[in-house]
């Protein structure tokens, strides 16, 4: 099948119904803390839009039982995280407010299925990107400030079996993150210049540079610019992006200490997560 090809789901009356078992089994894994199968027999391996309608149904129950909005992930973005999940664009999720665990002594291990983190540079926006030309000027010019961040990304879908749509229905396989204090401004560093080494109980497990987020993180936050703004939900001031990983995915078991250090004055990093007695 192209990747142009429109699915025509063969188990259910139409893409409605699609979508609503699709996000009725990723709800029931992340609530009943349980891996479930891929979303794709439901709404095929390629049809991306039908996968974002599944995602915005799971968010939007999230958003119903009192989660609130915070901002956007870019995955996908790194080619050695596409090899190591078997996918070949990138994506983007929503982030919610109950994901930033960033104030916590603990990452909670007992929210998570099968997480692993990534090392990424999250930027603040201080202004809205929702009219006008979308270019590098003007994104880098609506950043307040960047920050060095993991993202804990997790998937329902068991062994992490995916295609583009179950990643992306899932939302783009979000679970947690953790934001770095070093606030630094647009103009005093160059993102795709950004060095990360990636620690996981003091092993060095990782490593690479902004250059490996789609060749620049400003580069993904205006794909996820122009592509938030086609949906008809851009990006607003205040909002905080993840733009993507500066490296390959490290697995974190419970117990795990993870520490990134970042150039450019981003500084570091660190998250560690909640031992087997406190996780379940």
């Amino acid at each position: 099948m192209a990747m142009t090809d429109v699915w025509e789901p063969a188990a259910v009356a139409d893409r409605e119904t699609a979508v609503d078992e699709a996000a009725r089994r990723l709800t029931r894994a992340a609530r009943e803390h349980r891996a479930c199968a891929p979303v794709r027999d439901l709404i095929g391996p390629a049809d991306i839009s039908l996968a974002y309608a599944v995602q915005r149904r799971v968010v939007g129950d999230r958003i119903a039982a009192g989660a609130r909005v915070v901002g956007r992930k870019i995955g996908l973005t790194s080619e050695s995280v596409q090899r190591q999940v078997g996918v070949d664009r990138p994506d983007f999720g929503v982030l919610l407010d109950d994901m930033d665990v960033s104030a916590l002594s603990a990452v909670p291990s007992d929210r998570l299925l099968q997480p692993r983190v990534e090392a990424e540079i999250a930027f603040v926006l201080a202004a809205d990107l929702d009219t006008g030309d979308l270019d590098l000027a003007r994104v880098r010019s609506a950043v307040g400030y960047a920050v060095a961040a993991l993202e804990i990304v997790d998937s329902r879908v068991a062994g992490w079996d995916i295609a583009i749509t179950d990643t992306v229905a899932d939302n783009a396989s979000s679970g947690l993150f953790v934001l770095g204090r070093q606030r630094v401004g647009p103009g005093e560093f160059t993102p795709r210049d950004v060095g990360m080494r990636l620690y996981a109980d003091g092993e060095l497990a990782s490593a690479g540079d902004g250059a490996a987020c789609l060749g620049d993180p400003l580069e993904a936050l205006l794909w996820l610019a122009r592509t938030a703004r086609e949906f008809g939900d851009p990006l607003r001031a205040g909002q905080i992006v993840l733009s993507g990983a500066l490296g390959p995915l490290v697995p974190t078991p419970p117990g795990i200490t993870v520490r990134a250090e970042m150039t450019g004055g981003l500084g570091t990093v660190t998250a560690t997560f909640s031992p087997k007695d406190q996780a379940g």
